[in-house]
């Protein structure tokens, strides 16, 4: 056992020692999954003196002083465990994840991961209106981060250990195995290769296996009424809901980044520390939550409601409309939390609205309008995750409905080709690209932000090395790159300047001279690009 754990440190496991590690981490993905929903529970509980918070918060029970205290208490608690465990001060999320897949070999930072998850439990847990999935995502990834540093996988291996947490967490969170995986893939890895496609597989499967053992075999909403197209007829009805539902998932989306952009210019304006930040974000959640309760938390109880038609027209805008601003509320606020159940949310209740508006004008041709609900709840999650294929799967597996599939398809088609012509692709790529991260565009954009400009350079003195005295005249004329920056920064000189080598220094003080490195060469930069570029193909058509 020993010799086997040196030969796997040393040179990465083998085919089937990779499907036991992906089995092992997909049970503990699950189980993060599992016990990350029993802790909000817990903590809801504690904080909120009531066994189920959503119940409560829709009746209206809890007293106004504690539904207005808590949120503060957990948004002050957030701002300084993200202080004291957090470089940045932000919550981390999937597009963390999806950057680490993309750029770190399947990496995350352990100690930041670990205080993002706690301070999404302790949102969650405290009237934060956000989703619990996100968080149980980004922890898998943390943990399947620190098992790839274990066994020094490389960098494929490491993406496939991520996608595998990934697959995990995410069946695990909604009964959801054939969703989960197709979830690693479409929107993590960004690619269905075939080599990592049965250990995603086996973890997505292992994920199911836990939550089914702590929950049951059920679906996480079950749908009262009969959701039977009446007519072809009527399919066209599901185009413009789709179209709806895109542009409602834009202003979600948009909302959110205006609000954490709003943050911003108020901290700079009043000097407000980051680690205030979620406390101001959680006493206007509670605010809000005093006059509409329902705001509080994950959201499930809403949505299942607006899944059974028990809002009218007028209930179900409003809480659409409450739901936006709150959810833009916590995350610009910082608070953390995933972004998934609120448009699950959003997208039920607005399904619902255009559902009777629909039935109302031609009720001789229509369905149900809980049909129009579900279509809705898949349309408005699959234009803000941008993943309309793992999006429409779990609406299937969430309902356990598979009769309605045309009609959740027209929906999620529409509403994400507009969605994605207004944001970068998704919520997490326009997250990612609001960091100067340029994964949307493939990469073909990124790959060059990978590169060192001191690792490609040729130095001073070197084989095949620029003169000195070359260098030290482009350099007086300000043309030289800093050592410390990267081929996207230099690769865009070389078209401007025209030239075959940009000298590389580092620049000293005020009174301190440049020091001269060596030379960057166009033809090197590209060498590195083109090898960069074969492979990634090679991995996503492995």
């Amino acid at each position: 056992m020993r010799d086997g754990w040196t030969l796997m440190r040393c040179h990465g496991p083998g085919r089937m020692q990779f499907w036991f590690i992906a089995l092992l981490i997909g049970i503990v993905g699950g189980a993060v999954a599992v016990g990350f929903r029993h802790g909000i529970s817990f903590l809801q509980s504690l904080f909120y003196r009531v066994q189920d918070v959503e119940r409560a918060a829709a009746a209206g029970t809890l007293p106004w002083w504690l539904v207005l205290i808590v949120p503060i208490l957990g948004g002050l608690t957030v701002g300084l465990m993200m202080r004291f465990f957090s470089n940045t001060g932000r919550v981390q999320g999937v597009a963390d994840v999806i950057e680490g897949a993309a750029m770190y070999d399947g990496r995350l930072r352990g100690k930041a991961g670990i205080a993002s998850a706690l301070a999404s439990l302790l949102t969650l847990s405290s009237g934060g209106s956000t989703g619990r999935e996100g968080p149980v995502v980004h922890i898998a990834g943390v943990i399947s981060s620190w098992v790839s540093d274990r066994i020094r996988a490389d960098g494929i291996t490491g993406r496939d250990l991520m996608g595998c947490a990934v697959a995990a967490a995410v069946s695990a969170s909604f009964n959801a195995p054939i969703a989960g995986a197709l979830f690693a893939l479409e929107v993590v890895l960004r690619h269905f290769a075939v080599h990592a496609f049965a250990p995603i597989v086996i973890a997505s499967v292992a994920g199911t296996v836990v939550n089914r053992l702590a929950f049951g075999d059920v679906t996480e909403f079950t749908l009262s009424t009969a959701t039977a197209l009446e007519f072809y007829v009527e399919l066209p009805a599901f185009l413009i809901l789709g179209l709806v539902c895109g542009l409602l998932a834009v202003v979600l989306m948009r909302s959110i980044f205006w609000a954490d952009a709003t943050g911003d210019r108020i901290q700079e304006v009043t000097g407000l520390p980051n680690w205030i930040r979620p406390a101001v974000a959680g006493a206007l959640l509670g605010l809000m939550a005093i006059g509409f309760p329902r705001i509080i938390g994950v959201g499930y109880e809403t949505t299942s409601a607006a899944l059974t038609g028990r809002f009218l027209f007028q209930e179900a805008v409003v809480f659409a409309v409450l739901k936006v601003a709150a959810v833009a509320i916590t995350m610009g606020g910082r608070m953390g939390g995933g972004i998934f159940s609120p448009s699950l949310m959003l997208g039920a209740l607005t399904g619902l609205a255009f559902g009777q508006v629909a039935t109302g004008i031609f009720p001789a041709v229509s369905g149900s309008e809980t049909l129009y609900a579900l279509a809705g709840m898949g349309a408005v999650a699959a234009a803000v995750l941008g993943a309309p294929i793992s999006t429409t799967l779990i609406v299937f597996e969430l309902t356990g409905d598979w009769q309605t599939g045309l009609a959740v398809m027209v929906a999620v088609s529409t509403s994400t080709a507009l969605a994605s012509r207004a944001v970068d692709r998704s919520f997490f790529l326009t997250q990612l690209e609001r960091r100067n991260v340029h994964l949307a565009a493939g990469p073909q954009a990124y790959l060059l932000s990978m590169f060192s400009v001191a690792k490609v350079m040729r130095p001073v003195g070197g084989a095949g090395s620029a003169a000195e005295e070359d260098c030290w005249d482009l350099v007086e004329e300000g043309v030289y790159v800093d050592a410390n920056s990267t081929l996207e920064a230099a690769m865009p000189m070389f078209e401007r300047a025209n030239l075959t080598f940009i000298p590389v220094v580092t620049l000293g003080g005020e009174d301190s001279p440049p020091e001269l490195w060596g030379a960057l060469f166009q033809v090197d930069a590209l060498k590195a690009y083109n090898r960069a570029l074969a492979a990634t193909a090679a991995e996503e058509h492995g």
